[in-house]
């Protein structure tokens, strides 16, 4: 599974899906990026094949909806779309 990893602090397990083309997306990794996380992503829209099919069955356990972006913090806790305040509060900063 390809994921990019982004270094920074380590608060938690983080884990993004998103869309390369998605205003919301950036906006939520800018804000990871802001708080100097650490957090892996992936952008969906640029995977082909078994990649994106083994990608897209991960998101749909925790986003039946498949929609962007959503977040997956300690695989335990699902944000779908940009929450900023339930961001930082999950995270804890």
């Amino acid at each position: 599974m390809t994921m990019e990893h982004i270094k920074g602090q380590k608060k938690e397990h983080i884990v993004l899906y998103a869309l390369s083309t998605c205003v919301w997306c950036q906006k939520t990794k800018d804000l990871l990026d802001d708080l100097n996380v650490e957090y892996y992503y992936t952008d969906v829209d640029l995977l082909k094949g078994e990649e994106r099919e083994e990608i897209t069955k991960e998101l749909m356990k925790w986003n039946p909806k498949c929609s962007f972006p959503t977040l997956v913090i300690n695989d335990n806790k699902c944000i779908v779309g940009f929450k900023e305040n339930e961001i930082k509060e999950t995270i804890g900063v």
